[in-house]
């Protein structure tokens, strides 16, 4: 398994600024789920026509893997469907042009208990139109445990209708284990391992998935206990670190969260 970390960590940093701290720190990869101020993947500075040979150069020198674009697609909400299909398909041409292996999007709700089942069918359709908008480029899509769809079986009614060779699942272990009543690791597993190709790591404290974020190992998110699971079922992904500091900018800054994940995880 190799050890990422998304940028959502440090927002305000620059894209030099990232790669040297993500090298320095002795981390394999990044994901990228915005830079500085722009959060459209495809419209990130380094990723522009004009900027991407240099920045795959950078890459490389650090030697460093973009393992993940994440998008801000959603399939719940008739409004924003098309505009999810159009971002979703942009993120699948960059990834093809800088060999990244997956795109992320989500379910994202269920408003509305009485018309469940119709937005299952919608989030499913959108997203298999991405997915296989993305077969045969290398690309795979993943739907992220999160929201209404952190629940395995609510997202394993997804999986039944997408049907695509290019679709998987990212697991959020926090994600499932504080939904609702809460699932235990193994059953998350169990019902999704097949699919699972990426994973994030995050530590709570509380009883609910929006309980209070907390560095690695002070929280009640079972972290070691997942990556023993995962290295029991040979999983050889990706761990990636979601620090979510662009959107509760109370949590601790970049420089103390990303050395203490790191020296966490590889204990």
């Amino acid at each position: 398994m190799k050890v990422a970390f998304s940028t959502l960590a440090c927002p305000t940093w620059s894209w030099e600024r990232i790669l040297h701290e993500a090298a320095t720190l002795g981390y394999d990869g990044i994901e990228i789920r915005g830079i500085e101020q722009e959060m459209m993947v495809h419209r990130c500075t380094p990723f522009l026509p004009e900027n991407m040979e240099r920045s795959m150069q950078q890459l490389k020198m650090h030697n460093l893997e973009i393992i993940s674009l994440d998008t801000s697609c959603v399939f719940h909400d008739p409004a924003k469907f098309d505009a999810s299909i159009e971002e979703g398909k942009a993120a699948i041409d960059l990834a093809v042009k800088l060999g990244v292996p997956y795109i992320r999007v989500f379910g994202d709700a269920l408003p509305d208990e009485a018309a469940r089942e119709e937005t299952i069918a919608q989030v499913a359709r959108g997203i298999g139109e991405v997915s296989r908008y993305a077969e045969d480029t290398g690309v795979t899509v993943l739907m992220e445990t999160h929201g209404d769809f952190s629940d395995s079986r609510t997202l394993l009614a997804v999986i039944e209708q997408v049907g695509s060779s290019a679709f998987g699942v990212l697991w959020d272990i926090n994600n499932p284990y504080k939904y609702g009543d809460g699932e235990p690791l193994e059953l998350t597993y169990e019902r999704l391992g097949r699919f699972i190709k990426h994973t994030h790591i995050k530590d709570t404290r509380g009883s609910d998935m929006h309980g209070d974020i907390t560095l690695c190992g002070e929280g009640d998110v079972p972290i070691k206990e997942c990556v023993q699971l995962l290295a029991e079922q040979g999983y050889e992904g990706w761990l990636s670190f979601e620090w979510e500091k662009r959107w509760v900018p109370s949590i601790e800054e970049p420089e103390v969260a990303l050395p203490h994940f790191i020296r966490y995880i590889k204990e």
